[in-house]
């Protein structure tokens, strides 16, 4: 139990960090387009999503093969953990926006911090209850449908408002 706590702690760390730099990766790569497939290429909420999911990712690549022995729920629970914190992503920062009524910088930060706590305590929940073990192969496939969708909407992205670019006004305002 401990080295799976350990592990997950460090996924937040991880996550924390890597998210941060990911959305610096896009403009340091001088707008590479490879880049721009997992990177953020604009401020819209949906590019947001891609700080969390990608590097979700890449952190259940280095945890599974270690823990998948001891906790054979890892894979499930990382995937759930995954779409989850992608999904709360929106959800945070609409909910905010609505309740305080305008854009904040904390409230990005906030956002990004909260979504990665609650999806690590998810992830440790059902590692150790096994409860989305059954919906592997429906996990697969959803991170496959958010794998492609990052991908093809990076460029072009459905006119709608989760893939606007928000106006620079929003940014100035802060709590």
């Amino acid at each position: 139990m401990k080295r799976l706590k350990v592990y997950l702690i460090i996924g937040i760390f991880f996550t924390h960090i890597s998210g941060t730099l990911f959305h610096f990766l896009y403009e340091w790569s001088n707008y590479n387009t490879i880049v721009g497939f997992f990177m953020p290429v604009n401020e819209s909420i949906w590019e947001h999503m891609k700080l969390v999911f990608f590097p979700m990712l890449l952190y259940s690549l280095i945890i599974i093969p270690r823990l998948k022995n001891s906790w054979s729920c890892i894979v499930s629970s990382m995937l759930a953990g995954t779409l989850l914190c992608t999904v709360l992503i929106p959800v945070i920062f609409y909910t905010g926006t609505g309740i305080i009524g305008k854009h904040s910088l904390l409230l990005d930060i906030g956002t990004f911090v909260l979504s990665i706590l609650i999806a690590f305590y998810t992830i440790y929940r059902l590692t150790i209850s096994c409860r989305m073990e059954n919906y592997s192969f429906l996990l697969y496939t959803i991170i496959c449908i958010f794998l492609i969708c990052f991908m093809r909407f990076a460029y072009y992205p459905p006119n709608i408002g989760l893939f606007a670019d928000p106006p620079l006004r929003l940014f100035v305002s802060v709590l």
